[in-house]
């Protein structure tokens, strides 16, 4: 069965997910490259989103791995799509990724402000949905088909989908970093009495990976 899952989220020792002031020059926020220094030398991110060869193998690249695995589409806040607010100004801002973004499937990116599809190259399309969480998740099911869907973020946007209870399988690495400021991934969030409970927890030299499943509905 098709199911929702975060894959590859970083957040630091003291619980955020990005680091603040995110920015065109600064896309993380200040600090936020930390969080994912574990992953950027992994042979899996440098092929899928860098397009280089080599890389580390091992625990680190096994998960970034398994995150693209049996993946059919994807769902981002606005934040992980640009750095824009408010009102689209025009339609040149097409991403942070160029013009072959690492995703290959359908992105439903979740946004008060209508924009028409975005195709880009490699199979990519990004679709703005206006309609909240239900209706992105019901469109990315329905493009994903017998494929899982990756809820890629940011915290907010992973906060609102756990509320619901509608994510089932979270995969976090802990990075061995304080930032001290940024957007905590779990604020007011009370995963045990959502159901939450971890599975596995393992240690590389560069993070502690932790998955988090959701036990079934009666």
């Amino acid at each position: 069965m098709s199911k929702l899952r975060v894959a590859s989220f970083s957040i630091s020792i003291d619980g955020f997910g990005a680091g603040p002031d995110q920015s065109l020059e600064n896309p993380l926020g200040f600090g936020g490259a930390q969080l994912h220094a574990w992953a950027f030398p992994t042979r899996t991110l440098r092929r899928t989103v860098f397009g280089s060869d080599g890389g580390t193998t091992g625990l680190d690249d096994d998960f970034v791995a398994r995150g693209f695995e049996n993946v059919g589409a994807w769902i981002l806040g606005r934040n992980m799509f640009g750095p824009v607010r408010g009102p689209w100004p025009d339609e040149s801002w097409r991403g942070w990724w160029g013009e072959d973004p690492p995703y290959h499937v359908p992105v439903f990116v979740l946004t008060h402000h209508a924009r028409p599809p975005l195709a880009m190259e490699g199979g990519t399309t990004f679709h703005f949905v206006t309609g909240g969480i239900h209706e992105a998740l019901k469109r990315a099911r329905d493009a994903a088909g017998e494929r899982d869907v990756r809820l890629g973020g940011g915290p907010a946007t992973i906060r609102q989908y756990l509320r619901e209870g509608l994510v089932d399988e979270l995969h976090l690495a802990i990075a061995p970093v304080l930032l001290g400021a940024g957007e905590r991934l779990f604020e007011e969030i009370d995963l045990r009495a959502l159901g939450y409970a971890c599975t596995r927890h393992v240690a590389s030299e560069h993070a502690t990976h932790v998955i988090l499943e959701r036990s079934p509905r009666p």
